[in-house]
């Protein structure tokens, strides 16, 4: 999990370093870098590439690259500790989605948690200078459609290998971040091609990693250390791009981190 970490923290970093390029351009870099490990896992090991509930894998891919791509723009906006674990509520989003189409249950406990959260999200707002609102909304919107990504996974269940899904998750995305790149195309340069596919290589190790973590690891110890994520991200953003977080919003990431921790070991626990 810490391996998981560090490789998204990376992929974060690069993303707010290389955001003068459009985010349809760094989400075909991401999906295309990762494509490259699915196709040749799926190749190597003869899985099916179609699936076999397609119409659930398109849309979880449609799903997943609209997340992305949000993500991607709002770093425009945002300093990238603060989108980072903004994104992180997505677990919220994923529970009410979950009682409404999974007819799971949420209980008393967890509406707390996820008011706890919510409170840390308002104190990161109202206290913090460099949150601009355009930037809050994309984020809160991708952490939404992070949190549909959950529901639709449960729903493909286990008739679908994993890296089918991520593979269908990679096509769409190099498909529609290619095409709409082509009218706003902005040629790299030197390094930049190194770093724009090394996206898609920290993306796919640190999932790798984190899906290792989780299969040899028992949940209420691994969890934890997954959103350090936040705190590394946000400690390297202040000597790598100068940004600054007033006391009151480290509290709310702090506070947003906590609940989610919580949310996480109580279910595991029930």
């Amino acid at each position: 999990m810490l391996l998981s970490t560090l490789c998204f923290t990376v992929m974060n970093l690069f993303v707010k370093y290389l955001s003068h390029f459009s985010t349809y351009q760094l989400v075909f870099f991401r999906a295309l870098g990762s494509l490259i490990f699915t196709m040749s896992y799926l190749l190597y090991y003869k899985i099916p590439i179609l699936g076999n509930q397609r119409k659930l894998l398109i849309l979880r891919g449609l799903v997943g690259v609209t997340s992305m791509g949000l993500f991607f723009a709002s770093v425009s906006y945002l300093s990238i500790g603060t989108a980072v674990s903004l994104r992180y509520t997505s677990p919220i989003f994923a529970a009410i989605l979950a009682v409404i189409f999974l007819k799971e249950k949420i209980f008393k406990i967890q509406w707390f948690y996820f008011f706890m959260a919510f409170v840390g999200v308002v104190l990161i707002k109202g206290f913090s200078s460099d949150i601009n609102v355009t930037g809050l909304a994309l984020i809160l919107i991708s952490a939404f459609f992070s949190g549909l990504v959950y529901v639709l996974i449960t729903k493909i269940g286990t008739s679908d290998h994993p890296v089918v899904i991520v593979n269908y998750f990679m096509w769409i995305s190099t498909i529609l971040g290619g095409v709409l790149s082509i009218f706003n195309w902005k040629s790299p340069e030197g390094i930049q091609w190194v770093l724009l596919f090394s996206l898609g290589v920290f993306g796919y190790f640190g999932q790798l990693f984190m899906t290792k973590a989780y299969q040899i690891g028992s949940a209420n110890k691994i969890v934890p250390l997954k959103y350090i994520e936040v705190i590394i991200t946000m400690l390297l953003s202040i000597f790598w791009f100068g940004d600054s977080y007033p006391l009151l919003s480290i509290f709310g990431t702090l506070l947003v981190i906590i609940a989610l921790v919580l949310n996480v070991l109580y279910k595991q626990k029930s």
